[in-house]
């Protein structure tokens, strides 16, 4: 009975890292993604995105994998969609057929 005594005693300090190890890096990590993911879900025409090469854009098209983004007046570039790393501002969602004033 002793023996197993001193292997649980030798091995919690490894089971302690484990369980430090998953609550430091791997939990906060799945919870980015979970939020990049519904930050994507959420994304419509005419926010202010900011692309991971650091463009910044206005989104002209949603579509499934890609995204139709405004880099400057009249220049649209497609970009899937997971290469924007932030909403800056939100759009009003603007209708396709609805007439310009």
């Amino acid at each position: 009975m002793n023996s197993l005594n001193a292997q649980i005693i030798q091995l919690a300090p490894i089971l302690l890292m484990v369980v430090l190890f998953y609550f430091m890096l791997i939990r906060p990590q799945q919870k980015r993604a979970k939020e990049h993911q519904t930050m994507l879900g959420n994304l419509k025409r005419n926010d202010t995105v900011v692309l991971s090469s650091g463009i910044i854009g206005k989104v002209m098209r949603v579509e499934d994998k890609e995204v139709g983004v405004e880099i400057a007046s009249g220049v649209t570039v497609k970009v899937v969609k997971g290469m924007i790393t932030e909403v800056r501002a939100k759009g009003e969602p603007a209708a396709a057929n609805d007439a310009k004033n």
